[in-house]
């Protein structure tokens, strides 16, 4: 296992994409995202696939739901041993979530989503900036017990504050320099985030949509190497 901060996003259609890109990418990673696209095409079996290859698998879907039905599924995906899985940031849901994991599953609050800003936040009828609402749901998770949190890159060095050095901190919406950031309204590099104070990283379409994945993922983890010498 290597100790790489990078999760590659599986964000594709079919299994079939998936095997290919991890395929292609080899010993480089060892630790994927399947979120709820490649979820919904091939289910917990191909989180199976994954885990029996020896790969980490973050387990993206976000729950929410009544708190019988988080702590069900919850239960259901410790069987699998699944690494980690999302929950939303909302106290019944978190403590629905806690009351059905293993031991071994390590659940992460998801605070405001990265394609979210200041209006987004205003047309949901918050009476809060974006930053006070990621704020109070760092602290609900953090009052909760959860494992970690997922922010965006722009907020992970005041969450690291938050939360101290034990709690895991996952940041999506990433992008070196000069590459696209897609549906993503807050970003920062992979080195900044790294250096924020993020734990892991979850890229995607920067690797898995690259003319040479493996090549782009050691591009990357050399952007990080040459930033923290």
């Amino acid at each position: 296992m290597n100790n790489s901060p990078i999760i590659i996003a599986l964000d594709v259609p079919s299994a079939d994409e998936a095997r290919r890109l991890v395929s292609s990418l080899g010993d480089t990673a060892d630790f994927y995202k399947v979120g709820l696209e490649l979820y919904a095409a091939a289910g917990m079996d191909f989180v199976r696939e994954l885990k029996g290859q020896g790969k980490r698998v973050f387990l993206d879907l976000k729950l929410y739901d009544i708190g019988e039905q988080v702590k069900r599924a919850v239960a259901a995906i410790s069987t699998v041993g699944v690494d980690y899985l999302t929950i939303h940031a909302v106290k019944q849901v978190m403590q629905a979530a806690l009351a059905g994991r293993a031991p071994s599953l390590k659940l992460l609050a998801v605070t405001v989503l990265t394609s979210f800003d200041e209006q987004d936040v205003r047309d949901e009828g918050y009476p809060l900036t974006l930053a006070e609402l990621v704020e109070k749901r760092v602290g609900h998770a953090m009052a909760a017990g959860v494992d970690g949190i997922v922010c965006s890159s722009l907020e992970v060095a005041k969450v690291r504050v938050m939360t101290g050095p034990k709690m895991t901190l996952v940041i999506p919406g990433v992008r070196s320099a000069g590459k696209s950031v897609g549906d993503q309204k807050r970003v920062a590099t992979p080195a900044d985030a790294i250096a924020s104070g993020a734990d892991y990283l979850v890229i995607g379409r920067q690797v898995t949509r690259a003319d040479d994945p493996r090549g782009e993922l050691e591009r990357i983890l050399d952007e990080i190497s040459a930033q923290a010498r």
